[in-house]
């Protein structure tokens, strides 16, 4: 293959990447729920920072000149899907209309997880109900019955707890007025335990191993002493 045909070659390989770059970058968006670096968004398309964003601003060019009911923003350091400002009445009509409507049976147990093990990260609650509860998380957040509560300092997780919307809903004025948790939902309880109850049996079970570790230490010393 002559030079010229390989340059063509790369040429249209690169053609072809680049055209998947903007879909790829609207699904790692959709799914955003804080703003993203565009660093972090190249790690995640496997592209290069540049070219991502080149891509977000003709992305956000495109949403303007189409009039879409929402745009692309680079804010504080970061982009994110934003309702464009016309159509801030309509959402808003949706979200309080959807505050009435009743919660579905996973939206409760994840939020009785939130309010009794307060404040907590996504990857806790998930953990204790056995599922992924990411979407019912975004669920209670816009309807401000949650909300963020700074991050793990170990993990660097967003933590979340009730808002005061919450206590309204159900009634009560502080969360020390929260009822027991194992009379209205056993099976969180039951699987709380379980969780628990994993977590100490594999610590134990690693001390045995750092016991001989050490042990094989003293023996050497020992050894070597004679």
């Amino acid at each position: 293959m002559t030079e010229a045909a390989t340059g063509e070659t790369t040429e249209e390989t690169l053609a072809i990447e680049f055209a998947d770059l903007r879909p790829a970058l609207e699904a790692v968006l959709m799914v955003a729920d804080e703003p993203l670096a565009a660093e972090s968004l190249a790690s995640a398309v496997g592209h290069p920072t540049a070219a991502v964003i080149d891509a977000l601003q003709a992305l956000a060019a495109e949403y303007t000149e189409q009039g879409r009911g929402f745009d692309l923003r680079n804010v504080a350091g970061g982009w994110r899907f934003y309702t464009r400002e016309e159509y801030a009445a309509v959402v808003e009509g949706f979200v309080l209309e959807g505050q009435q409507a009743r919660l579905t049976q996973a939206a409760l147990e994840t939020l009785a997880v939130v309010a009794y093990k307060q404040p907590v990260s996504r990857a806790r609650v998930s953990a204790i109900r056995g599922v992924n509860v990411d979407g019912v998380m975004r669920t209670l957040l816009t309807r401000g019955l949650v909300e963020e509560a700074g991050q793990d300092h170990e993990t660097g997780a967003n933590l979340y707890r009730t808002t005061g919307y919450f206590l309204e809903r159900i009634g009560i004025t502080d969360l020390g007025d929260l009822p027991e948790l194992a009379p209205y939902l056993p099976d969180l309880a039951d699987m709380e335990e379980e969780l628990t109850e994993q977590v100490s049996q594999e610590a134990l079970a690693a001390q045995p191993e750092e016991g001989a570790a050490n042990g094989s230490d003293s023996d050497d010393a020992a050894e070597s002493q004679a």
